[in-house]
């Protein structure tokens, strides 16, 4: 069979499950659910999948809302390709990311190709994967194995237009806590040790620093804790500081001079300093072009326009863990328009287009276009080819940020998508 007799097949699967689909994308919106807490969606889309057939593993990876679902051909050898779905939500302004779009897209994409039934050339791996707005779930699973032996994976990011790939940097979190020792600040400030001094110390430092990064590279905190009282000598003061850079090396650098910055406030007031830096590293996008291309075309025909990805401004960019996922096998991250180009994610005005006829609409044909390319890459030898060869020209790079990019000791809820 053809591959555009099997994108056809694939076109009307999606047209068949469209009202579920959507559905399911609105009662996710509904019922929004922070990282690592998404209960109800996880079981949503489970449910789904085994009504429509398919077995499914439940509490994959060591995640109590992470999933897997594999089918396709027996042969070891095959392609396999992963389509991805995310679900959490963000605090107070719920699906503002628009993840309920990129839950029902995934499982859309994934069903439809499952409908193939004996005709689909390869296999398929179906994710779900929590934690992207807080925590970084994907690199958990990573840790577990979840990408491992995949030919590409991807996944569609809800947005104001149509893109190849979000923008991206890549990023971390560290909170520091000072401790010093209280004193009446009138009568025996001598005996004390400000760990307020300490924590303005280091945030002076940081913005000295700040002069002489890359343009590329951005440090951005508060101060969280900073004493109970002005009569009262500060024994304890807190911040938490973002940390992004363009690429994993880059970030792992930055890191060591911030981690400076911040061991010198403890060392200019006599405080001991606990630092504790986010256990996932987020890393930038590592972009298959050649995959994204075919997305690109399949989009099209759909009657998606995509804007320059060139003209989009440098500092609009955000971080995901997706990245995380693209340094250890070729991988797309589009994202299809559901919002007027004006309204930017992680706001509630875009939380109400997710849950709205437009974001019913990119639901939908972000299905498609994931469906269709992962046809063109099962049959597409010299697609394949392209994207494994474009892969590792940089994959000791991407193996460094990798390693990087887990820290065992780091603290669970620390790091985050941080998008735009």
């Amino acid at each position: 069979m053809q591959v555009q007799e099997l994108k056809q097949i694939v076109i009307d699967a999606v047209d068949g499950m469209a009202n579920d689909l959507i559905k399911v994308s609105r009662d996710i919106h509904a019922r929004p659910e922070l990282a690592f807490e998404e209960f109800y969606a996880a079981d949503r889309l489970c449910t789904f999948v085994e009504d429509n057939g398919l077995d499914i593993t439940r509490n994959a990876f060591g995640l109590e809302t992470a999933f897997v679902s594999s089918f396709g051909t027996e042969d070891e050898h095959d392609c396999e390709v992963a389509i991805i779905s995310e679900y959490d939500a963000l605090p107070g302004i719920g699906h503002a990311c628009g993840h309920n779009i990129i839950a029902a897209a995934g499982l859309g994409a994934a069903l439809a190709l499952s409908k193939l039934n004996g005709k689909l050339p390869g296999r398929v791996r179906y994710l779900g994967t929590p934690a992207e707005e807080k925590g970084g779930g994907k690199e958990y699973m990573a840790q577990k194995g979840a990408f491992d032996g995949l030919d590409a994976a991807m996944m569609v990011h809800p947005a104001g237009v149509n893109l190849l790939t979000m923008p991206s940097l890549a990023m971390t979190e560290v909170n520091v806590v000072y401790h010093g020792k209280n004193a009446h600040a009138a009568g025996s400030p001598h005996e004390g040790i400000n760990a307020l001094d300490a924590l303005v110390s280091a945030y002076q430092s940081l913005a000295q620093l700040r002069q002489h990064i890359k343009s590329s590279e951005r440090i951005h905190g508060i101060f969280t804790d900073a004493g109970q009282a002005p009569n009262i000598v500060p024994d304890r003061a807190a911040g938490t500081f973002y940390v992004r850079a363009s690429d994993g090396t880059e970030l792992a650098d930055l890191k060591k001079r911030v981690e400076n910055c911040l061991q010198a406030g403890a060392m200019a007031t006599g405080c001991t300093a606990e630092i504790n830096w986010a256990k996932v590293d987020y890393l930038e996008i590592k972009n298959s072009w050649d995959m994204a291309e075919a997305y690109r075309q399949n989009a099209k025909t759909l009657g998606r326009d995509f804007f320059p990805i060139d003209m989009i401004p440098t500092n609009a960019a955000g971080s995901t863990d997706m990245g995380n996922v693209s340094h250890r096998v070729p991988s797309i991250h589009p994202m299809i328009a559901c919002a007027p180009p004006e309204v930017v994610i992680h706001n509630p005005e875009f939380a109400h287009y997710a849950g709205s006829e437009t974001g019913d609409f990119a639901v939908l044909d972000g299905a498609k276009s994931m469906a269709m390319t992962a046809l063109d890459f099962m049959t597409d030898a010299d697609l394949r080819q392209k994207a494994k060869d474009s892969f590792n020209e940089t994959g000791d790079t991407s193996k460094m940020s990798v390693k990087s990019a887990w820290r065992e000791e780091g603290v669970a809820h620390l790091g985050g998508c941080g998008c735009s």
